[in-house]
């Protein structure tokens, strides 16, 4: 008689299965509260404790490890020895797993958690068991997602184990070890806790949540994915798109983007994105305000763009807003009349995103072959630790847009120049091989708002041109990291043209 181990976790649909596992006439056998389960709902079912001999100890940190289990589900059906040294043992084969693992993502994403739970919740016989059953594929079934169950309950309903063929069997056992990969990643995740050194093995755990229609272009295939991660879910998990209208690679990409320059501001901001750059960036007395303003920093670039707003948004902003072409809004919240009026334009996509972005801690790029992975930017406008390198220093207006001008600057792509008053974005120059050319873009989109701007660029100056560049369109002051061989030149010519300048000794290059 072919032979079921059931020991799950998730109990999600675990009764059902059982059901119709005995009914196709496998005998069941399971672990405590799983047998626990299939019990009640009047199934007969032998405990794994009974099948052993041997009782689960160490509070059930040894139940499943042992030769009945591990030989039934190792032992290769088309070896004759295999199958001689079952007989000589007494081991019946077990023919199906259906298993998943304790839940330590739920536990640790609990702040308060004691470290002693966490270390309980790490599971070792249930990888063990999936890791057997999924190399002996072609013997074993091996369930770890309940979403599988159905077609594989029906394929057995319908001639036994013996009618699930090895493709399907081989695509259950990739999805076994891909489970337990990423158990095995969080676990080591949260043990390595704020290590700052990089691991010498590094594995991403993450969960899809869909595919998309595409990626970047009609001809690349795309998915995404949650990361699994430490501490409570933030990030694309938690984001709602409302009516359910699917979003793309370049729209994650891009609201992600919008989302994480609106949530540096101070105040009710707001912010336009375009192929992930800003595009427009306000900051008001209210979100209404601030969109006008993000709206009035380049209209032309921010048709059929991402907009996204740092405070949940109220029926005044969505007002504001109107029936303005955007791919997508995003902010942390919606009053429900602010939602109703937004979701009237068609096509636009609206997301709650309530948690913010602080999940991300590392930045991981592939190239061939090989990972890129680096801290992430956190960006910031700590001005303690400027500098002021010019005879004049900065005006309290100045210092403003400048704080506002070097929030924005991590967004933007390099070569990073951004002119800014103290309430709104109004040039920016980005993407370019070099950073006059970067200015000169600034400049012309700003036009006759770059008077009396303020000039922001993501990394020094190597020549005075772009610095001069930026005054005669306008700029009274500048912000730069500083540190070129060159800034005696750069400095120089700032007080000759009478602006300010301050150093940040930071630079916030993004390629």
């Amino acid at each position: 008689m072919a032979r079921a181990l059931l020991s799950v976790s998730d109990k999600t649909g675990i009764v059902d299965l059982a059901r119709r596992l005995a009914q196709a006439g496998l005998e069941l056998v399971a672990t405590g509260g799983t047998a626990r389960a299939v019990r009640d709902a009047g199934l007969d079912v032998t405990e794994v404790s009974d099948l052993t001999g041997f009782p689960e100890i160490l509070d059930g940190r040894v139940k499943t490890l042992h030769p009945l289990i591990h030989g039934a589900l190792l032992a290769r059906r088309d070896s004759s020895e295999h199958m001689r040294t079952l007989a000589e043992h007494g081991i019946d084969t077990i023919d199906v797993l259906v298993s998943n693992l304790y839940p330590f993502s739920d536990v640790v994403s609990d702040p308060d958690v004691a470290h002693a739970h966490a270390i309980e919740n790490i599971d070792i016989g249930g990888p063990a068991m999936l890791r057997a059953a999924a190399k002996n594929y072609q013997g074993v079934i091996v369930l770890v997602d309940p979403g599988d169950y159905e077609p594989v309950i029906a394929a057995l309903e319908a001639g036994g184990v013996g009618n699930v063929d090895e493709a399907e069997r081989r695509r259950l056992a990739a999805r076994a070890f891909g489970h337990v990969s990423a158990y095995d990643s969080l676990v080591a995740e949260y043990l390595r806790g704020a290590e700052a050194a990089f691991p010498p093995e590094l594995s991403v755990a993450g969960r899809l949540l869909h595919t998309a229609r595409y990626g970047e272009n009609p001809h690349q295939a795309a998915a995404i994915y949650a990361r699994s991660g430490i501490g409570p879910a933030t990030g694309i998990a938690t984001w709602t798109v409302h009516d359910g209208k699917e979003l793309s690679y370049n729209n994650y990409l891009d609201a992600t983007s919008a989302l994480g320059c609106a949530l540096q501001l101070d105040g009710p901001g707001a912010v336009m994105v375009k192929h992930t750059l800003p595009c427009g960036v306000g900051v008001g007395d209210s979100l209404a305000r601030a969109y006008e303003l993000a709206l009035s920093g380049d209209p032309v670039s921010a048709f059929g763009g991402i907009l996204a707003f740092n405070k949940p948004v109220t029926l005044a902003a969505a007002e504001a807003v109107g029936r303005q072409r955007l791919d997508i809004v995003i902010a942390p919240g919606f009053d429900a009349d602010a939602l109703e009026l937004l979701a009237k334009r068609k096509n636009r996509r609206i997301i709650t995103a309530p948690a913010g972005m602080s999940d991300a801690s590392w930045d991981v790029r592939t190239v061939p072959g090989g990972l890129l992975v680096q801290e992430q930017d956190r960006g910031g406008a700590e001005n303690a630790a400027w500098t002021v390198v010019t005879e004049r220093a900065p005006s309290e207006a100045e210092t403003q847009a400048l704080e506002l001008a070097w929030r924005v600057i991590p967004w933007v792509k390099s070569n990073a120049i951004v002119l800014a008053k103290p309430d709104r974005i109004v040039g920016i120059g980005a993407g370019q091989p070099n950073r006059l050319e970067s200015v000169n873009i600034a400049a012309r989109v700003a036009g006759d708002a770059a008077r009396g701007s303020v000039l922001a660029s993501d990394a020094y100056f190597p020549f005075a041109d772009g610095l001069l560049a930026g005054v005669e369109a306008g700029a009274t002051a500048v912000i730069q990291p500083g540190g070129s061989v060159r800034d005696d030149e750069v400095i120089a010519a700032a007080n000759e043209a009478g602006i300010a300048m301050v150093f940040t000794g930071e630079r916030h290059f993004r390629h």
